[in-house]
């Protein structure tokens, strides 16, 4: 995968995260916490998604650079 196509990855991640951020929020005024720890788990996973792409992009750049 190349280092654009991590970014993109990543971008698109960063975009659920979002989402789910936002139901986070409503959830909160909603007091369903049982959704909202499943959210929460959500946006850790997200999250280490997002990480694992842009290391996979900084690598690939890294590559790409000493090429």
């Amino acid at each position: 995968m190349s280092a654009e196509e991590s970014l993109s990855r990543a971008e698109e991640l960063l975009a659920r995260l979002e989402k789910a951020r936002a139901e986070l929020e409503q959830l909160s005024q909603a007091d369903d916490a049982e959704r909202a720890l499943d959210v929460l788990t959500e946006l850790a996973e997200l999250s280490k998604a997002i990480e694992e792409e842009l290391q996979r992009a900084k690598r690939e750049a890294e590559t790409d650079a000493e090429s």
